[in-house]
């Protein structure tokens, strides 16, 4: 039977609302994420889907420009896929590694759907039929629309991870923070840790604190039930500083992203659970890859998120399907949005965990209308500063962070 080849690929960005505006240290998603969805097409009728996070006209040109190198290849062949678009050398003149993830998804989906397998039965097979996921806590400005939706008092954050606890059964619970005081986040951490119970929190102030800082804050929360307290400084040996300081695992998204960075941080431990997201290190199957690796030498994994819709969301639990090393919930920004560009809507949290999809590919179809609304959206209201805070006029971040938003600004922001 003859293989699919490529013959085209599409890229649409879409704008899709969440419920609210997301603080994080270095500024804020504003009521909404950017995402560009990739159908990748080949000359047996099947169309691959991908998804890359940002966009917008530029993105969209990006894959247009790949093209060339796509056009005519197999997409069985990922390896030789990988040193086409992303060559390690070649790359130190372009930064095609998200870019690559999302064609890797494609390319993953058509051999599904042309063998009629799912995804995960082309990664060695499942371990598991559903991932578990932690809440997902930000700070939050009120919704523009509705004034609803603020997080700003321990009272308001511990109001949401209870009620998310009780209509999608989470038991783990992540703030992202970095955006208040250090002194003022300590306080409500600790509050939403005893409003919790006997669940787990982690908390990731995302690199915003100088070592010392981090440090002392690590003292102050060491007597919680801690999954890990995640990049709460920047650099491999900032953090190898706050590791020898403190009893907790430290985990990172930021500083392990790729297998050079994963063995310097084997052979001089900093970091002791890696978060694998499908789109920083490229794909899936470099995720799988980087599992085995963390397998060998003890180290803790989990499945990380960097803003997903449905077509993410599926590459993450078919990661999370196969990974024997798998013991961490991971991390879903899912819950924060009102909306999916696939069919069915939204995917379901049933006790804290999404079922893994069981269709050929990746086991999801892309909403046309959906689609066509979104991009629309996108195209009306443009993208928005991921590293700026519409609360905070004028205001970038440094690493290290010194300069805090005020916990009592309680101003209605127009942006």
């Amino acid at each position: 039977m003859k293989r699919p080849v490529i013959t085209d690929i599409r890229a649409t960005t879409v704008t899709v609302p969440l419920e609210a505006p997301l603080r994080h240290s270095n500024g804020a998603h504003w009521g909404r994420f950017v995402r560009t969805i990739v159908e990748v097409e080949t000359d047996v009728g099947l169309v691959g889907l991908g998804e890359m996070g940002g966009g917008g006209e530029s993105a969209e040109a990006a894959f247009r420009a790949l093209k060339p190198y796509l056009v005519g290849h197999d997409p069985f062949e990922l390896e030789q896929l990988r040193f086409k678009i992303c060559n390690p050398t070649a790359s130190l003149y372009n930064n095609r590694t998200q870019m690559h993830a999302a064609i890797e998804f494609a390319c993953l989906d058509i051999m599904g759907k042309f063998l009629g397998v799912p995804v995960y039965d082309l990664l060695g097979g499942k371990m598991r039929d559903a991932v578990g996921f932690a809440s997902y806590l930000f700070f939050r400005l009120p919704n523009k629309e509705t004034g609803a939706g603020e997080i700003r008092t321990a009272d308001q954050l511990i109001d949401q991870a209870l009620n998310l606890k009780k209509s999608h059964g989470f038991t783990a619970h992540k703030l992202k923070s970095g955006v208040f005081p250090p002194d003022y986040e300590l306080e409500v951490y600790r509050a939403l840790a005893k409003a919790v119970g006997t669940d787990s929190v982690r908390y990731d102030p995302n690199a915003a604190f100088t070592v010392e800082e981090a440090i002392r804050f690590a003292k102050g929360i060491e007597d919680l039930n801690n999954d890990y307290y995640e990049d709460p400084t920047w650099g491999l040996n900032g953090m190898r500083r706050v590791r020898e300081n403190t009893h907790m695992p430290l985990a990172t998204n930021t500083i392990v992203v790729n297998f050079e960075q994963l063995a310097t941080n084997v052979l001089a431990p900093a970091c002791d659970v890696i978060l694998l997201d499908t789109t920083f290190w490229g794909g899936i199957r470099p995720c799988v890859k980087a599992a085995a690796v963390c397998e060998t030498f003890q180290l803790g994994i989990a499945v990380h998120s960097s803003g997903e819709l449905g077509i993410q969301l599926a590459t993450m639990l078919h990661l999370g399907a196969v990974l024997p090393n798998l013991v961490f919930t991971g991390d879903a920004h899912y819950h924060q949005l009102v909306d999916d560009v696939i069919v069915g809507g939204p995917m379901r949290y049933v006790d804290g965990k999404i079922a893994v999809p069981t269709a050929p590919g990746l086991g999801v179809t892309l909403d046309r209308d959906k689609l066509g609304r979104y991009s629309d959206l996108y195209k009306s209201l443009g993208g928005y500063a991921y590293d700026r805070d519409p609360a905070r006029p004028g205001w970038f971040s440094t690493v290290p962070n010194t300069r805090w938003a005020d916990p009592a600004d309680d101003r209605i922001v127009d942006y």
